[in-house]
């Protein structure tokens, strides 16, 4: 049962700084924020907490999850295993939007759709997109625009997949009319019918997305490409790309391997995308959580595989404060506003009454995780799960 929770004396980033204030949450909601608070005269069973030595920010939004796993490059036996409840809230992720990948056959929209009611009843806020790497799009209803209207999570499409040798190398009819499905499916659902694009090392890099637009109504920002710090190269475009009114992602969970053959760190390329001038609310970041992170030669061939981390998005967002002195509004603004922005979450990714109460408490003194209130209800405190999925084991 929810009851009324009382902040006191945080230093609230919402991300933008609001200074020492006490916060109140009544039920799923930010009730009010103010200075000296005293809710002793309630009726109702108030819990305080002295917030002094810490900052107070919305919860992480992840835009990119595999719920249900992932991967099968090298066969049956390398598909990823599904996100627990905790992966995301000891990251503090109180909202998360799943995707399909590579395999749309053995893994499903309603396996997905089902793996994201299961979470919402666990404790986070979920979403979903339609669709998979390929064209013509898997769904539900056999329309994206229709998947769009009709079924509550579905808030976008993707992640479709393009200079990839997995993609399904589609064409720029192709992608123009999965874009617009998704826009006109957004506009009548009021939800952010955006198209979340995997973006491989492949020579064209961005190059379908803009053909995509030309000499069309449609605007780069339909598009949401994801693992734009893949490369150097990768990178360097997706900068091009913000300064046309995109936005970008990077990828948080990255693999030794990745590093040594030129993927930029996500840290890294957030702090110097802001350096070279890109708004704040033009880059986000996301975990690529419970995805397979194949691992392959020039040739294309499989050397081997690794499993995404939902950990890793607050594991980069620290490194981004404390290792590049990238200001935490900034830092805060990828992993909350930027993301709830670009996927139409009205409610998600700020602080501030009558939003819902997603909050995370940040120790000061070393910037790590204490407490994650997720829709008002306490998940973690010092940093420690209180709540696991139904099923995940204790250790």
């Amino acid at each position: 049962m929810n009851s009324i929770i009382l902040l006191k004396n945080a230093e609230i980033f919402a991300p933008t700084s609001l200074g020492r204030q006490d916060l109140v949450i009544a039920g799923r909601t930010i009730a009010a924020i103010g200075e000296d608070f005293n809710l002793a005269s309630s009726n109702l069973p108030v819990t305080v907490l002295d917030c002094t030595d810490y900052y107070l920010t919305p919860g992480f939004v992840d835009s990119l999850v595999h719920f249900i796993g992932g991967g099968g490059e090298g066969g049956f036996a390398t598909r990823t295993p599904e996100m627990q409840l905790t992966d995301a809230t000891l990251a503090g992720v109180t909202t998360a939007i799943g995707v399909l990948g590579t395999d749309a056959t053995t893994r499903t929209l309603t396996n997905l759709l089902a793996k994201a009611h299961a979470l919402e009843i666990e404790g986070i806020s979920t979403y979903c997109h339609t669709g998979s790497y390929e064209i013509p799009c898997r769904t539900l209803t056999g329309s994206i625009t229709d998947d769009l209207i009709l079924i509550d999570k579905f808030i976008g499409v993707g992640e479709i997949a393009i200079s990839d040798h997995r993609s399904s190398q589609p064409t720029t009819d192709e992608l123009r009319k999965v874009a617009a499905a998704a826009r006109v499916g957004g506009m009548l659902a009021g939800k952010g019918g955006v198209v979340s694009v995997h973006v491989g090392a492949g020579e064209r890099i961005l190059q379908p997305l803009y053909q995509a637009v030309s000499g069309t109504e449609l605007r780069v920002k339909q598009f949401y490409p994801t693992h734009m710090n893949r490369n150097r190269r990768v990178f360097e475009a997706g900068i091009e790309f913000t300064k046309k009114g995109g936005v970008i992602d990077f990828t948080t969970s990255t693999t030794a391997y990745d590093l040594r053959h030129g993927e930029v760190a996500a840290a890294a390329a957030l702090a110097e995308a802001l350096y070279l001038g890109v708004s704040a609310m033009q880059l986000t970041l996301s975990s690529d959580g419970n995805a397979s992170l194949p691992l392959y030669n020039d040739d294309g061939e499989l050397q081997g595989l690794q499993v995404g981390q939902v950990q890793s998005l607050y594991q980069s967002f620290r490194e981004a404060v404390v290792q590049h002195q990238v200001p935490l509004a900034n830092a805060l603004t990828s992993v909350t506003a930027a993301p709830a922005a670009i996927l139409g979450l009205k409610q998600k990714g700020q602080i501030s009454a009558g939003l819902d109460a997603d909050v995370l408490l940040i120790r000061r003194e070393d910037m790590q995780l204490d407490t994650v209130i997720a829709k008002g209800r306490m998940l973690v405190q010092r940093g420690a799960a209180l709540c696991r999925s139904t099923f995940e084991p204790e250790n």
